[in-house]
């Protein structure tokens, strides 16, 4: 939005999280109609700060790592929460570690968001191996099926079969005994099977 306010905060601003500060239970947030909102907790007085004119703009924030392409102002993100997790996500420390997989978060609510399913979801290959991560399992998989193509078509080329067969299948004549096993221990990791004969 070219009439958008473009606002540029530093890492600690950006980061900031008890900029505002409860001064009966010292509890912080980082804005202050968040802390206005909760001193109604504690029936102290309150009032939201009114929006001027100029105040009404959209506001866009720009990422303070210099070599981001959120750094630019055409490329600003539309709210401070998304800048905030931008900013931790792609260039902040990860400090939240799932106990069951070892993966790492630099957002806290990505790391419980993960803790909850890890290790619930199974991803399967038609060819038996079992995967915890779709990324691995598409990377296999692509993987898998490049040598069951690959396979038909020698097929098709030696024998005179105009057709292949599809995963779980023998590929060659079953008298041939070379059978998709041979392969699936290539996908696994094995590339060394022998050539057909």
């Amino acid at each position: 939005d070219p009439d958008a306010e473009v606002i540029a905060l530093s890492p600690r601003t950006l980061l900031a999280t008890n900029r505002f500060i409860c001064e009966v239970c010292n509890k912080g947030f980082q804005r202050d109609q968040n802390l206005q909102l909760h001193r109604r907790g504690h029936n102290l007085p309150w009032k939201l700060k009114q929006r001027s004119s100029r105040e009404n703009r959209k506001r866009a924030y720009v990422c303070p790592e210099p070599s981001c392409v959120h750094h630019h102002p055409s490329r600003a993100l539309g709210d401070l929460t998304g800048i905030k997790k931008h900013f931790c996500r792609k260039h902040g420390e990860k400090k939240w570690k799932c106990e069951k997989c070892s993966k790492v978060y630099a957002v806290q609510s990505d790391w419980k968001a993960h803790s909850k399913i890890c290790g619930t979801r199974e991803y399967r290959c038609d060819c038996g191996t079992l995967f915890t991560r779709k990324d691995s399992f598409i990377t296999h998989r692509a993987f898998c099926d490049a040598l069951a193509e690959e396979s038909a078509r020698l097929s098709a080329t030696t024998h005179g079969h105009g057709h292949g067969y599809g995963y779980g299948h023998s590929i060659l004549p079953e008298n041939n005994a070379f059978h998709f096993d041979h392969f699936s221990a290539a996908a696994a990791g094995n590339r060394h099977f022998p050539p057909p004969t």
